[in-house]
């Protein structure tokens, strides 16, 4: 008489039932409506060359803007008159005013570039947010003749984040009016 499951040790008694197949979906072609839909909106992502270029080009913008940031005295104190002619013409553009928009100005190529070069765009503010506060904290610390801000944090943050929002406008106008599925030059 077989002895009963009860009487076997544990391991034996132990049974694991076969896996179940996974369900499988039928082919279709990249360009039915249903594959669209299941894909959802087309994320771009740069081409190989465009990352290429903008990487080259961010190289550069950063030598330069750390030559900007870093250098001694304000990259601004010789250009006093012309600012004293445009605040007599135009009275609005206070001497800060333009010192912030310069600041914004500054930031944009980063905010387009990291764009173009980063698979995921969530990381250009961060980014520049760290970037602006090492810029201001090196200049507290190191230069005595700069002075660090916090306008300068903000404005520089903003200048990135028109950048990325300039790149997702013109990805969007580009994509606009092709069908769902038709990549095109959208990555560019």
């Amino acid at each position: 008489m077989p002895p009963s499951p009860r009487d076997r040790p544990a391991t034996e008694r132990i049974v694991v039932p076969p896996r179940p197949p996974l369900p499988t979906r039928p082919p279709q072609s990249p360009n039915t409506p249903a594959a669209d839909a299941a894909a959802g909106p087309p994320t771009p992502t740069p081409r190989p060359h465009v990352r290429r270029v903008a990487g080259r080009v961010l190289a550069g913008y950063l030598f330069t803007l750390t030559l900007i940031a870093f250098w001694p005295s304000p990259v601004d104190s010789g250009a006093g008159p012309l600012i004293n002619v445009i605040t007599r013409i135009i009275p609005v553009l206070t001497y800060a005013r333009i010192e912030f928009g310069a600041n914004i100005l500054l930031f944009v190529p980063l905010g387009v570039l990291l764009t173009l070069i980063l698979r995921d765009r969530a990381l250009v503010l961060p980014i520049a947010i760290v970037l602006t506060l090492g810029i201001e904290s090196v200049q507290g610390v190191l230069l005595d003749r700069r002075t660090p801000s916090e306008l300068d944090i903000i404005a520089n943050t903003a200048g990135a984040c028109i950048g990325l929002l300039g790149v997702a406008v013109w990805r969007w106008w580009r994509r606009r009016g092709r069908p769902v599925g038709d990549s095109g030059d959208a990555a560019t």
